[in-house]
């Protein structure tokens, strides 16, 4: 055998062993996600702090992508905490814009010419703005354009995604737009895809929405979410700190049996600061199996249920 095959096998196996070394450690540095262990979370959107969340016991963070800074080191600070491991999950809405994140251009504000897919201003929250997320130019925004939102979360070592606005898909229908829930789940289910191409086991839960799946129980929704928050299930619900209608939540509850049944996690939360409120919606949560919470409307503070949060979930 000559010099020269000698010496190619050599560099072919020395190549194998550094893809397997790559590959070894990438595994070891990808983080465990049991998702079906979370016992308790708290969502905080607005002024959330790494140094305050750090402490807490809570399973689960939910809180804006600037929670990160600039950096994945918070996050990994968040995921390995002294209050005790962590999952956290970015919020990302997706079906309004906003027009104080980095994607939306000052002078579509100024000028009044917004792009295509910009739709109306959102009557309640100022600054958010209906879109038309079906079309692939906000979907490449979304997912895998240059700079993507969902990427820039993946980047920042969050371990998964909250889906906002999905009701779009019942403002649309409701404006006579047939495919509107079908196109709401095709869209769900891209940033799914995407995402766990980047990261395994990236959990994606959506905000409300919990019909979706059962519009068209083949589409393969259900089982590829990793689980739902609710809100105002039982408190908050038109109005905060007040009872929400009787059959309103019924209704609700049974599609949420149908979400706990085939294994995905469920939060609530509820909005109301009556003492006897936040019992009852921690009590009535842990009956049915969900996760909750409670806070006021703009999940701007953090709030410890240290004895509630003890309690685990009726389930199994």
């Amino acid at each position: 055998m000559s010099v020269q095959s000698n010496l190619k096998k050599c560099v072919l196996l020395c190549l194998s062993m550094l893809m397997i070394g790559v590959l070894a450690v990438s595994a070891q540095d990808e983080p465990v996600r049991d998702w079906s262990a979370v016992n308790d979370y708290i969502i905080q959107l607005q002024r959330a702090r790494v140094d305050r969340l750090a402490p807490t016991a809570y399973d689960l963070i939910i809180a804006d992508l600037a929670l990160a800074g600039n950096s994945p080191d918070e996050i990994a600070r968040l995921r390995e905490s002294e209050g005790g491991d962590k999952l956290v999950v970015a919020y990302m809405s997706i079906g309004q814009a906003a027009t104080f994140q980095y994607y939306w251009e000052p002078e579509w504000s100024l000028t009044g010419e917004r792009p295509e897919w910009a739709d109306l201003p959102d009557g309640t929250w100022a600054g958010d703005i209906w879109v038309h997320y079906w079309d692939p130019r906000w979907q490449s925004i979304i997912i895998d354009g240059e700079d993507s939102y969902l990427d820039r979360i993946i980047d920042m070592g969050f371990d998964g995604v909250l889906l906002d606005r999905v009701d779009a898909a019942t403002y649309y229908e409701e404006l006579g737009r047939e495919t509107a829930y079908a196109e709401m789940n095709d869209f769900v289910m891209a940033i799914a895809e995407h995402a766990r191409q980047r990261s395994p086991d990236f959990g994606v839960f959506t905000i409300n929405g919990e019909d979706i799946p059962f519009r068209d129980p083949d589409s393969g929704y259900l089982e590829t979410v990793t689980g739902i928050l609710v809100e105002s299930l039982y408190y908050g619900y038109p109005r905060d700190h007040e009872a929400s209608p009787i059959d309103w939540t019924a209704l609700r509850e049974a599609d949420l049996a149908r979400w706990v049944d085939a294994g995905k996690l469920v939060l609530t939360v509820n909005y109301s600061r009556v003492p006897e409120h936040i019992v009852d919606s921690f009590t009535r949560s842990r009956e049915h199996g969900y996760v909750p919470y409670v806070s006021d409307r703009g999940l701007s503070r953090l709030f410890i249920y240290e004895a509630l949060s003890r309690i685990k979930r009726g389930i199994g």
